[in-house]
């Protein structure tokens, strides 16, 4: 008799195999990682926009307090030379130098310091001012070093590693905010061309325009100018050339040859202090310190000084050309980032969230 061995199998379940295959089951994978990409989808937006929304803070300017060097219209380091009938609105220093010639035929409305305690506290706080400048960041890149041209420039930092030449017209807007601040760095020289200039608009206000400048800095003949400008070496301002602002050289000399400087004046900030009862008191001064008192605190904030003989120009029209900046030097603050953006990423921050809680619900209910 012949014997038949019957082997069996490892057992595996033909039904489970069918459906892990079956429409229904496919149809169900698809849409959990249709859901799971949308998951990941969601989620990477509310990332990249969040991003975006701390890179806008991070662009904002900040201020630049010019110290002891504010009420200066003019500070050099080896001498200050004029020609013509120069007119300084503010005070001239000069320090470590000794001389300075051509006063008259110019004119200083302030002090004239040369070689002292004041004009050396001055270019030392000069000095740092170049330095905060120098080192603010982030920075645009200004393309090929060149401005205007009727280009108009937002709040920012803005650089070149090598010059900074401007021709043509350059607006700064401060898009409404009368503390927007604009710093442009250059990394050698910066020159200007004949009849140039930067305009103000949209709020925008000299005291918060500074010019950081690597060597050397040359305006062009009736070149009209807006900002501090923060030499490391020298200045010459050409034929009629105009500054509303202030002219500082740390090692070499300012050169004049008929020209007006005059320290800016920004408008009074408005400071409000709210007190531990719920009462708000909202104080604006232009005469130099406001106060707030409550039963309990006391806040004091300096307010702009206006230096005799110093005014603000307004011109008519859609564009702002004010000639001046607080005395305090203090320039602007930071501007406040866009709302939309922390709007936007809070919405996708919220789609994400739902998302996976759909995907985790069905998956519980098919499990």
């Amino acid at each position: 008799m012949r014997t038949i061995l019957e082997v069996k199998r490892p057992y595996s379940s033909p039904s489970k195999f069918s459906m892990f295959w079956s429409p229904t089951q496919r149809s169900a994978n698809l849409s959990r990682a249709r859901l799971g990409l949308g998951t990941f989808g969601a989620g990477l937006l509310s990332f990249i926009t969040l991003i975006a929304f701390a890179s806008d803070s991070a662009a904002a300017a900040t201020s630049i307090n010019l110290g002891a060097a504010t009420p200066y219209a003019v500070i050099a380091g080896s001498t200050i030379t004029n020609t013509g009938s120069s007119v300084i609105t503010g005070d001239l220093g000069l320090y470590p130098g000794t001389s300075i010639t051509g006063f008259p035929p110019g004119t200083v409305t302030g002090t004239t310091d040369a070689a002292d305690t004041a004009s050396s506290g001055a270019q030392t706080s000069a000095t740092s001012a170049y330095g905060i400048a120098a080192s603010a960041t982030p920075a645009t890149t200004v393309a090929a070093g060149t401005l205007g041209g009727g280009t108009t420039l937002s709040p920012g930092v803005y650089n070149s590693g090598s010059s900074l030449s401007l021709t043509g017209t350059l607006t700064l807007n401060g898009g409404g905010d009368a503390n927007a601040v604009f710093i442009f760095q250059a990394g050698s020289t910066l020159t200007t061309a004949s009849s140039s200039s930067v305009v103000l608009s949209g709020g925008a206000q000299p005291c918060n325009v500074f010019w950081k400048v690597g060597s050397s800095a040359t305006l062009g003949t009736t070149t009209s100018f807006v900002g501090t400008i923060l030499a490391l070496t020298s200045a010459t301002l050409n034929t009629g050339a105009k500054v509303n602002g202030r002219v500082f050289a740390q090692t070499g000399a300012v050169t004049l040859n008929g020209n007006t400087i005059s320290v800016p004046t920004c408008s009074a900030a408005t400071t409000t202090t709210t007190s531990s009862t719920g009462t708000t008191t909202t104080t604006t001064s232009s005469t130099g310190t406001t106060t707030t008192t409550h039963p309990t605190t006391t806040t004091t904030t300096k307010k702009p000084v206006t230096k005799p003989g110093t005014t603000t120009t307004l011109a008519t029209g859609p564009t702002i050309i004010p000639v001046g900046a607080p005395a305090t030097g203090e320039g602007g603050t930071a501007r406040t980032a866009s709302p939309l953006l922390g709007l936007v990423g809070l919405g996708a921050l919220g789609v994400g969230v739902g998302a996976a809680s759909i995907a985790v619900r069905t998956r519980r209910r098919r499990s």
